[in-house]
């Protein structure tokens, strides 16, 4: 009985399991207040950066609305994707710092519902960081167009279901870099702001990079469909929003899927070769 209550989680017991990690990953938050405050600071910070930078290049006849679009619906995917990296791909280096992975992998818990557990606090958090920032920017830049609340939503939705993927794929990639993957978090994080151009519309980049690197990258038309969207403008990178809604639907579906895969094989092969608990 216990064997097969080890292999089988009906879901009351992986759903009590996700509550009672969100709970402690909770408490492991409020316990650093002085985290909250800098996470703040550092939020508005970062988009104040971006906001005056964009408003040294804006002449007198142009339409801020737009400017505003751009900013603030690019800065939400890059807070929510940032978020994944590092709070499902990356946290998974802390258990192992604090050495409580070993004891996580040796108990009957649904590792599903604990990757998941990880990311469900800090998205709460980053949700109410964007709202402060959001704000923040409607006032500064002086409005903010808003076309179509519901789609935008949706796909926002859906986006962020595929960014858990990618962070599953991405905690994969810790077990076997450790420390390092924090360089890599990095870089990812601007890799992805610069080619998936959160912070300006594509065509600011040149048309080979738009082809061969922003069109082969999902999350660009999470970027480009969600701007659109709320902005009430034509997607850049597709000819119809209906055809970059079927490519973030695609997104969202199946990279949790497929991330899931990537990380059960990543951590099958590190705990047959003893490297799981590893520093």
């Amino acid at each position: 009985m216990s064997i097969h209550r080890i292999k089988h989680h009906s879901w009351r017991d992986s759903f009590a399991a996700f509550l009672t990690m969100s709970k402690k990953h909770f408490i492991v938050m409020t316990r650093y207040p002085i985290n909250f405050v800098t996470s703040f600071g550092t939020i508005l910070l970062f988009t104040l950066m971006f906001v005056l930078a964009a408003t040294m290049f804006v002449g007198a006849d142009s339409d801020i609305t737009f400017l505003s679009g751009i900013i603030a619906y690019g800065f939400v995917m890059f807070m929510f994707l940032t978020s994944t990296l590092w709070d499902i791909g990356y946290t998974i280096r802390d258990e192992q710092m604090q050495g409580t992975l070993e004891a996580f992998y040796m108990s009957p818990v649904n590792r599903y519902s604990n990757m998941v557990s990880r990311i469900f606090a800090s998205f709460l958090w980053t949700a109410l960081n964007t709202v402060v920032a959001l704000v923040m920017l409607y006032y500064v830049l002086g409005g903010m167009p808003i076309a179509n609340l519901a789609l935008g939503l949706y796909i926002l939705f859906i986006s962020i279901i595929g960014f858990i993927g990618l962070g599953f794929i991405f905690s994969a990639i810790t077990l076997k870099l450790k420390e390092s993957a924090a360089l890599l978090a990095n870089f990812l994080q601007f890799f992805f702001m610069i080619f998936c151009a959160m912070f300006f519309p594509f065509s600011a980049l040149p048309d080979v990079i738009v082809n061969y690197i922003s069109k082969i990258i999902p999350v660009s038309y999470c970027v480009d469909g969600f701007r659109s969207v709320m902005s009430g403008t034509e997607p850049e990178l597709m000819s119809s929003l209906p055809a970059e809604l079927v490519v973030i639907t695609l997104f969202g579906l199946l990279t949790p899927f497929i991330g899931w895969a990537v990380y059960k094989k990543i951590e099958n092969m590190s705990r047959v070769d003893g490297s799981l608990s590893e520093y």
